[in-house]
């Protein structure tokens, strides 16, 4: 490293920062990068249960070339640092006893399965409905996934003539479950895809139809990850090390400084200085606004309304053993009643009384069963992010536990002793690792056909400091994220002449991502 380069500090050490710090090191800057927690990953995080590791975050690998790309532009393979397993099965879901539909990598396979449980018509609608996911992803993929913040001309724009046939065709005004309910005549399909709209913390009732893309994201692939998606976090970080970042975890930021209008550095927690010619804010926006960053970087960004909050989650993380189901490694078990389940949510402000569940059963690959005794699971349901204001306390914890294990019982899935390890997580939790938040894990809802436009773009109004994260465009999940980190390093770099930046000769490719987390 050049020892006039141009000092970087970036702050948080989830999916966005690792790899700014990656890529900006890289090029040549001195990159500090900080992390209050003592590892890295952000919300990709592990938890232990019963003295075992057990993802708690993000758990579904997808777009395994925005990653790809990345370690090439470095001059690196992917393979070499992270081992992943395609699944065949992408999920299994259950409406009750009986009532069981696996998607598959395959789409013919998903049909012949969709023909068997709800007819042939049904599967023939179903590859209608892989075809329009797959085009309303191609609209997308470069003016929105690939770019910079656009708005709605710059859109159009950037997809051209050609482009722009499609863009009328994704049917933005339209809400997902409006479509869905066009596209499926079995309400439990209509359902099952419009549970899509959670990767992002959202309502399909209230989430635009594009979101359905998210289908065809995972039809290109799902991959499991060894040593679980905290060996990704842990393999970024050791990328940008080898690129040059200094990394210091159990240590956070608590000022970002400004002088002269200008981001300058950080204070960290110890009071410690560090000073920079640009910061790199890789956490919810939203703490900028609140001031929780210090006063003077209150207005990098616009404040978020708490009602555009997205969802939060109550999750317990188990080492236990299960009977009855035959769980896959992705497991989705649904309420009888979507809409209620939205309406607590959202109007009534409460864990619904009959969840839909989602279970990572994380010793499991395509059906195999783990070896007998205990295993690693994930157990997840949505909550309202309202952990600021309301935390739950041990009795609603106590009932919503119930509530969730009777959902999976009425799909015939014992969980024999789940008080034996679980290590519980509620929104108030989630407040405390995100803050000002409410214990939103996804920044912004993608309520109504605007949001996506809301989100704010890697620059923030104050010059010198510059934002990735899933609060920040091209939106939340793990290859998302990723997308967020390098063009908040491509924007820093393009800024220049700012004092002692030096550009390099490689090329920042950017590449599009998708949603990911359940």
């Amino acid at each position: 490293m050049d020892a006039g380069a141009a000092r970087v500090v970036v702050v948080g050490a989830g999916i966005g920062g690792l790899v700014a710090a990656a890529e900006l090191a890289a090029r040549g800057l001195a990159v500090t990068l900080v992390e209050r927690a003592a590892q890295p990953g952000g919300k990709l995080r592990q938890v232990q249960a019963a003295g075992r590791a057990v993802d708690a975050g993000p758990t579904v690998f997808t777009m395994r070339w925005v990653f790809e790309a990345l370690y090439a532009d470095l001059g690196e393979r992917l393979s070499e640092h992270l081992a992943l397993q395609p699944l065949s099965v992408l999920a299994r879901h259950a409406w009750g006893a009986g009532e069981v539909l696996d998607l598959h990598a395959d789409a013919e396979h998903t049909a012949a399965a969709i023909a068997a449980f709800s007819g042939t018509a049904e599967a023939d609608r179903y590859r209608r409905f892989c075809r329009r996911a797959e085009s309303i992803y191609r609209a997308l993929d470069r003016p929105f996934l690939r770019a910079g913040r656009p708005n709605p001309v710059s859109l159009a724009w950037r997809a051209g003539l050609r482009g722009l046939p499609g863009l009328l065709r994704i049917a933005p005004l339209a809400t997902m479950a409006g479509e869905l309910a066009r596209e499926f005549k079995d309400p439990r399909l209509a359902q099952l895809f419009g549970r899509y709209a959670t990767y992002c913390g959202s309502s399909p009732y209230l989430a635009p139809a594009t979101l359905m893309l998210v289908a065809h994201v995972e039809h290109e692939g799902v991959w499991s990850v060894q040593g679980g998606m905290h060996a990704l976090a842990r393999a970024l970080l050791g990328l940008a090390q080898r690129r040059g970042a200094q990394v210091r975890l159990g240590l956070g930021a608590a000022e970002i400084l400004v002088e002269r209008g200008r981001a300058c550095g950080v204070r960290l927690d110890d009071g410690e200085r560090l000073p920079a010619e640009a910061v790199v804010f890789n956490g919810d926006a939203q703490a900028l606004a609140a001031g929780r960053l210090g006063p003077a970087a209150r207005d990098a960004v616009q404040p978020r309304p708490r009602g555009a909050r997205s969802l939060s989650a109550l999750t317990w993380a188990l080492d236990t053993p299960t009977e009855g189901f035959a769980l896959q490694r992705h497991n989705v078990f649904f309420s009888r009643d979507y809409a209620a389940e939205f309406d607590e949510l959202l109007r009534q402000r409460r864990v619904p009384r009959e969840p839909t569940v989602y279970v990572c059963a994380q010793d499991r690959l395509d059906g195999a069963a783990p070896a007998p005794g205990p295993e690693r699971l994930l157990m997840l349901v949505n909550a309202p992010p309202d952990g600021d204001r309301h935390p739950l306390d041990p009795k609603e914890l106590a009932s919503c536990q119930e509530r969730t294990l009777s959902v999976l019982q009425r799909c015939g899935l014992t969980i024999r002793d789940p008080a034996r390890s679980a290590v519980t997580t509620q929104p108030a939790d989630f407040e405390r690792m995100f803050p000002a938040t409410g214990g939103a894990l996804y920044g912004p809802a993608s309520h109504g056909w605007r949001a996506s436009f809301q989100r704010p773009g890697s620059r923030s109004r104050l010059p010198g400091l510059y934002l990735a994260g899933g609060s920040t465009h091209p939106g939340p999940g793990v290859p998302m994220a990723a997308l967020s980190g390098r063009q908040a390093a491509a924007s820093l770099l393009a800024d220049g002449p700012q004092r002692r930046i030096s550009m390099s000769p490689w090329p920042l490719a950017a590449t599009p991502g998708g949603t990911s987390t359940p």
